[in-house]
């Protein structure tokens, strides 16, 4: 099997600048029923769960879609959510055994590609019981998501944002969620043909994208990555490049703002300094870092 992120690598320039789009949350109005028809469920089933499925619930949704962690890697997503059940009072005293899913953890830390591919490589390899659950979990949430997720257009004013900076950058999927339903989705709604490239989990982490497509072959102030998550803003600022917040609960105006004035922004050479900073510092208040059971 050859490097699947050599094509990241070969990534070439066409345009002086480079913006990098997250899908899910952020450029489709998807994260919701993936994760609340999609995910947990499988959670609930996969692992165990039925005896303290409210709760369940409650942590998974917290972890992906209501906290700072939202929009982060399934896998990680598994772990966060499976310990702040297991730390849950309710959860306690019923008495039931969360899986702490070890294994997973442990794989977590040492890979940079978390996907079903590398996943399935290391179950074979190792035999892992952990994983082994957790590739049967995350197959079934792949199969349930392209049964359920079907006709979710893009965020209004994401079509024409997209229609115009095309014109003057390179743009790039830059998502955590699996290169195929990325495809899927993208070219379902007729956007796929405003970007270069669709780069998904199998590639690597959002900051593995950026830093192998972008970095160094543009200007710094000449990157802009635009996400609805933390994370997004993380991969940005690890490879000093701009981040473009879409406000989680607010994203329709959001991106009426990307559209009608951040982009021009960033073309212009006035969106770094204070006027980013102005946007972040909202950002940061959308999504809490502790749940509200334990306030």
């Amino acid at each position: 099997m050859g490097d699947p992120q050599a094509v990241l690598r070969d990534f070439e320039p066409r345009s002086e600048f480079f913006i990098g789009i997250d899908s899910d949350g952020c450029a489709f109005d998807t994260m919701e029923v993936k994760h609340k028809d999609c995910f947990c469920p499988m959670v609930v089933r996969h692992w165990n769960l039925a005896a303290v499925a409210k709760y369940a619930r409650e942590a998974w949704d917290f972890a992906n879609l209501y906290s700072k962690t939202r929009g982060c890697n399934r896998f990680h997503a598994l772990i966060y959510a499976l310990d702040l059940l297991r730390d849950r009072k309710e959860v306690v005293e019923r008495g039931v055994e969360v899986p702490r899913a070890d294994g997973v953890r442990r794989w977590t830390q040492r890979e940079t590609k978390l996907s079903n591919p590398t996943l399935k490589a290391e179950v074979e390899r190792t035999g892992d019981p952990d994983l082994a659950r957790a590739m049967e979990w995350s197959v079934a949430v792949n199969e349930e998501v392209a049964k359920t997720v079907k006709d979710v257009p893009p965020f209004p004013h994401v079509r024409e944002s997209l229609e115009a900076v095309s014109k003057r950058a390179d743009v790039m999927v830059v998502s955590a969620t699996p290169g195929e339903a990325l495809e899927r989705e993208w070219r379902e709604h007729d956007i796929a043909g405003y970007v270069q490239l669709i780069a998904g989990q199998e590639l690597g982490g959002k900051k593995e994208h950026i830093k192998l497509a972008a970095t160094g072959k543009y200007a710094p102030d000449n990157i802009l990555m635009v996400g609805d998550a933390p994370g997004d803003m993380e991969a940005a600022k690890a490879n000093g490049a701009l981040f473009f917040p879409v406000n989680p609960g607010d994203e329709v105006r959001s991106w009426k703002r990307f559209y009608g004035e951040a982009a021009g922004r960033f073309f212009a050479g006035k969106y770094a300094g204070a006027y980013e900073k102005s946007l972040i510092k909202e950002f940061d208040g959308y999504l809490p870092e502790k749940p509200p059971w334990k306030k």
